[in-house]
């Protein structure tokens, strides 16, 4: 589903990322752990086409994401609270969403309501604006965002973080369920590895700039992360 070729991105003479090669096939939950730095957010930020890559390539479902926008109807992210558009409600946002995503309103509903407990009444009805929200209430908006139109590609960088622990549990869930369609494929990126593990059904490590592990899931992955990390 997505591959990449070596692929590099520097900065005034600095390389933040090099990754040679790395493949993610269709229908895997992947997680994307690593400390401050290592590169995470850059490589999802050329995932995403938000940056350009200095060498290399990088192809989703057979689209250079540099070259062409047509792998964007099948790809949804939420990065931070900059794709969202602050002066709009919650509500109005999510339609606005589907309608590029070729949602009617009556689908978008019909999501909402099964996200009812995720959103736990802070969302929906409260006639607040989007810049309005708490932190984790917008982070709230912009994962239920990417599941509008029923993508193949989810992409979320530091989902967990700002989310109590009741809703970080229920987004457990949902990333989970998520992974059991074997069309689509979840990337997580995120500085807790319990959470990351819990939901990934395999694990890649970055260090500087580069891939130092890549591992499948297993009873023992949490353990082998926690030490390699304590070093």
């Amino acid at each position: 589903m997505i591959k990449v070729n070596n692929l590099s991105k520097t900065y005034n003479g600095t390389t933040v990322l090099k990754i040679n090669d790395l493949e993610i096939p269709k229908g895997e939950s992947f997680g994307l752990v690593g400390n401050n730095g290592a590169g995470k957010t850059t490589f999802f930020s050329l995932l995403l086409d938000l940056i350009q890559p200095s060498s290399g390539e990088i192809i989703n479902n057979g689209v250079q994401v540099n070259t062409s926008e047509d792998w964007k109807p099948f790809t949804a992210s939420f990065i931070d609270e900059s794709f969202l558009i602050g002066y709009l409600t919650p509500e109005e946002y999510f339609y606005f969403i589907g309608d590029l995503r070729g949602q009617n309103k009556a689908d978008i509903d019909v999501l909402l309501l099964k996200h009812t407990e995720f959103f736990n009444g802070e969302i929906l009805n409260n006639k607040k604006y989007l810049r309005d929200l708490s932190k984790g209430n917008q982070k709230k908006v912009g994962i239920i965002a990417t599941l509008i139109g029923n993508p193949q590609v989810v992409i979320l960088d530091e989902p967990f973080a700002n989310l109590d622990p009741t809703t970080q549990f229920r987004l457990k869930k949902i990333i989970k369920d998520l992974a059991d369609d074997p069309n689509v494929t979840v990337l997580v990126s995120s500085h807790d590895l319990q959470h990351t593990v819990e939901v990934s059904n395999r694990i890649v490590a970055m260090h500087k700039g580069e891939v130092v592990k890549d591992i499948k899931t297993s009873a023992e992955t949490l353990r082998e992360l926690e030490e390699f990390f304590a070093v």
